[in-house]
């Protein structure tokens, strides 16, 4: 009678359950069935002779989170609930660290591992198989994992706390987020220029002065928009202990960095004489790189070798991550100790100071039982001889140091920077710029192909970093790493073969019921449309993507007062867009995943029609590769740059003068030129040093218009307005302003420009 009831309960609840659930990220083998069992009140039970409380533990209190966050406030006991089997062996043959299986029936759920680290793994995807129905019970479904390990020793998520503070309770809960999706390493960013927050108690200033600030800037860098507020923080040693066996007991290594030679401002603020030329110093608010760095005088190397110590004891992992990235040469090249240094080491300039700088600690690490780990500056002027590189510029430093027999933890800034954008920068918060979606960071491989097999072996994996520049609260850090980091983390644990971008949106859809039952703030930019325009013929056109390729797509089209220009009608791919009704008007393209009548997640473009949209534009000097935009025609396509910066919008020369030529087609009547520019002299990017606008009826004789600038011109936008004249041609030159000036970032190399949409009235 029990088993009939069970069966038929089994059967009702498969039946009231609409979606198959799924595992994030995907098992190597793994296969569902079409049941759901009640594991409501289930004995959590373990047959191992080690002590696996702390996983029995954990489980049991999951459980009650879900029921909790559902709104069930108890669990009903019943005898028809199915227990839950923990077991360990011992296998013949080695297994991969973290191997498990699960199988979920109407007998029992039961959990094999090697080891307590596959236990915890076989936790999280019993999670995520589970769900809290409405009746207050907590079903399973049927699944069988045979056998479920990791691809790569090294998935690890990195949070700065140096920008923006975060209490201890915080990181405990993005630990839990790490956990949740099986990652390992969390690299937490302790040290910068904006803030010291580790409690050293050899050098209290360290926190007393260097953790706290009197300003912070507002709004986006090139702005140069301060606050007034004094903000700071730092973690006690005691928390810092906490923290530490927190991540230990969910299998995850915390890697400390502790920033090194540069972005040191912080500690020069508190301890100046170990700068190169003894301050005074405040800790900055203002984000970037400063001039001011660690002078490698042995009173330094003493003082570093002495906050490492207390380092070395808050966290037993076997790497130190020691920065070594961003670090100016300014002061050495004129500090007498630095120069004495480099005389007296038979060094050739200051890029090999900065490598014996890093070998010096390596040296006094290793003494300690550990390894440097550094971004891939420190490859320059020499690599440490035990030295592990976290490549973030690009993938090409990860490259060199696994040619070089080096550990290599993969982190480009295209792929694995969460603090970009994620979805249209119009509809988002402020960034720091950048476009990491959702499918781009799925689409990652941390083995690049051009590595030999041998060579491959030095990937330890990869991480995700989130900079917190921008980033102020806990909410924010979760919507910008959610859902990404499934990604990344599907990215480290499965194999390519078993990867596909459908069945993963698929999932991620699914998973957002275990985000929702914690409560994280993640983003749904995912679910939203891409829209681009380009040109075609003469006529503009727009790309509707949808957000997986299964989805189908409703899109309109609405004028500058919001009426509507074209209905809602369903379609995707490449749709001609009529400008000839509104010349010289904005209208707004809205798209959506069709079925969706509340429009819960819209992707929309805004479009500004002018007399040279959709026309060509012809180049005399092809911009640099790493900002092409989509060619010439990403001037024309009606589309106005986002700022912050988002490469593709934008075209760039380093050094170069501009000219560029548009084609009207006929011949017009014109009275005023525009066009979008970039300054952001931070990131070496300048207004031209001289303008001319030129217009022509036949392409051959030329006559200039305009030299200056109109009065309501912009770092955003420049005008240019004269008296009218008919043209089919109109000529923009823009002269490079020549080689960065002393004392401005970059000093001394080429100057970039930057341009955008060209209008034309």
């Amino acid at each position: 009678m029990i088993k009939h009831f069970c069966l038929i309960f089994c059967l009702l609840t498969s039946a009231l359950l609409s979606a198959q659930s799924a595992i994030v990220p995907q098992p190597a083998n793994v296969t569902y069935g079409n049941r759901y069992f009640d594991i409501t009140a289930s004995e959590i039970q373990s047959s191992s002779p080690q002590d696996l409380s702390f996983e029995i533990n954990y489980l049991r209190l999951a459980l009650k989170s879900k029921a909790q966050q559902s709104g069930t406030t108890d669990f009903r006991v019943d005898p028809l609930s199915i227990p839950i089997q923990f077991d360990l062996f011992n296998p013949d043959t080695l297994l991969p660290e973290g191997w498990y299986s699960l199988q979920t029936t109407d007998k029992q759920v039961r959990i094999l591992a090697t080891s307590k680290i596959g236990i915890f793994y076989g936790i999280q995807s019993l999670l995520q198989l589970s769900v809290w129905r409405t009746d207050k019970r907590l079903v399973v479904q049927e699944a069988s994992i045979n056998g479920d390990f990791p691809k790569f020793a090294w998935r690890g998520m990195h949070l700065d706390v140096s920008r923006h503070f975060f209490p201890v309770e915080f990181i405990k809960r993005y630990i839990d987020m790490l956990a949740l999706h099986k990652m390992n390493v969390f690299h937490w960013h302790l040290t910068d220029d904006q803030g010291w927050r580790i409690e050293i108690k050899q050098f209290t200033k360290l926190t007393e002065i260097g953790g706290w600030r009197n300003s912070s800037m507002v709004g986006h860098y090139s702005e140069h928009r301060y606050d007034s507020l004094r903000y700071g923080g730092f973690y006690t040693q005691a928390e810092i202990y906490e923290v530490v066996q927190y991540a230990s007991q969910r299998n995850i290594t915390i890697v400390p960095e502790i920033e090194m030679p540069g972005h040191a401002m912080a500690a020069l603020a508190a301890y100046p004489q170990f700068s190169c030329t003894g301050g005074p110093f405040t800790v900055p608010g203002k984000w970037g790189v400063f001039d001011d760095v660690f002078c490698p005088k042995e009173e330094t190397f003493l003082f570093l070798e002495q906050v490492l110590d207390e380092v070395c004891r808050l966290f037993p992992g076997k790497f130190i991550h020691i920065g070594g990235d961003e670090c100016p040469k300014t002061r050495w090249k004129t500090c007498k100790n630095c120069q004495k240094r480099i005389q007296d080491e038979n060094l050739k300039d200051e890029h090999e100071l900065q490598s014996y700088f890093i070998q010096r600690i390596e040296k006094y690490l290793n003494s300690k039982g550990r390894q440097i780990i550094g971004w891939d500056e420190i490859l320059e002027g020499g690599l440490a001889p035990k030295a592990a590189v976290m490549s973030w510029r690009g993938t090409e430093g990860g490259i060199e140091a696994a040619r070089l027999k080096h550990p290599v933890v993969m982190t480009p800034g295209t792929h694995c920077y969460f603090d970009h954008y994620q979805g249209n920068p119009r509809q988002e918060t402020i960034a720091i710029g950048g476009f990491t979606p959702l499918e781009k960071v799925y689409q990652f491989d941390p083995i690049p192909a051009d590595l030999s097999i041998e060579e491959r072996k030095y990937i330890l994996g990869a991480q995700a970093n989130v900079w917190t520049e921008y980033i102020p609260n806990e909410e924010h850090v979760e919507y910008m790493a959610l859902p990404r980091m499934a990604a990344m983390a599907e990215v480290l644990w499965s194999y390519p073969e078993k990867r596909d971008y459908a069945d993963f949106f698929r999932r991620i859809e699914w998973l957002q019921n275990s985000y929702d039952e914690a409560g994280y703030n993640y983003s749904r930019s995912f679910l939203r449309p891409q829209i681009t325009t380009f040109s075609k013929n003469g006529e503009l056109w727009m790309l509707l993507d949808p957000p997986s390729p299964d989805k189908q797509l409703n899109y309109r089209i609405l004028q500058a007062d919001l009426s509507i220009l074209l209905p809602a009608q369903e379609g995707k791919g490449e749709i001609p867009i009529s400008i000839q009704q509104v010349p010289q008007e904005r209208m707004t393209i809205e798209a959506w995943i069709a079925g969706d009548e509340t429009k819960t997640v819209v992707g929309y473009m805004p479009l500004f029609i002018s007399r040279a949209t959709a026309k060509a534009v012809e180049l005399k000097t092809q911009p640099s590769k790493h900002y092409p935009g989509s060619g010439s025609g990403t001037l024309t396509d009606g589309v106005s740059a986002t700022l912050p910066r988002i490469n593709s919008e934008w075209l760039g020369w380093s050094g170069d003068d501009v000219e560029m030529t548009v084609d009207l087609g006929v011949k017009t009547k014109i009275s005023e030129v525009s066009i979008g520019q970039l300054v952001d002299h931070m990131n070496w990017i300048y207004e031209p040093s001289e303008w001319k606008i030129s217009v022509s009826e036949d392409g051959l004789n030329y006559q200039t218009v305009a030299t200056q600038l109109s009065p309501k011109s912009t770092l955003r936008k420049v005008h240019f307005k004269f008296i009218g004249k008919n043209a089919r041609y109109i000529r923009i030159e823009a002269k490079n302003p020549g080689k960065i000036p002393d004392g401005k970032a970059g000093a001394g190399e080429s100057s970039w420009m930057m341009f955008d949409e060209i209008y034309v009235k």
